[in-house]
C-alpha cells in the first residue's frame, strides 16, 4: 500500500517512514510546503493529513488531490508517532 503523509514535524520524517515500513507500506512525506506537491503527490492508495502542523495551504492542496483521484483521505490533529501507528492499525 502506497502512503502519503502530509504535515508533520522534520525531525520526525525518518521516523514516519520507519513506521510505515514495518507495516510494509511505501511513503512520502511532505512536511514543507512545496511548489510542484500536487504533481509529487500522485495517486496513494491512503493520504495521511497532520492538520496541526500543515499550512492551510498544504491542507486545501491535499484535499483537491484526493477528491480529484478518488483515495482516502485520514486527518489527524496530533502529528506524533502514535498518532500515525493508530491510523495504520485500523487501515491494516
Amino acid at each position: 500500500m502506497s502512503i502519503v503523509i502530509i504535515g508533520g514535524h522534520e525531525r520526525m520524517e525518518n521516523r514516519y517512514k520507519e513506521i510505515c515500513k514495518k507495516y510494509s507500506h511505501k511513503s512520502k512525506v511532505f512536511t514543507k510546503m512545496r511548489s510542484d506537491l500536487s504533481h509529487q503527490i500522485g495517486k496513494p492508495d491512503l493520504m495521511i493529513l497532520f492538520t496541526a502542523t500543515a499550512s492551510h495551504k498544504m491542507i486545501r492542496c491535499a484535499v483537491v488531490e484526493s477528491e480529484r483521484n478518488h483515495f482516502r483521505l485520514e486527518r489527524s490533529h496530533s502529528s506524533s508517532a502514535n498518532a500515525l501507528i493508530q491510523i495504520l492499525e485500523a487501515y491494516a
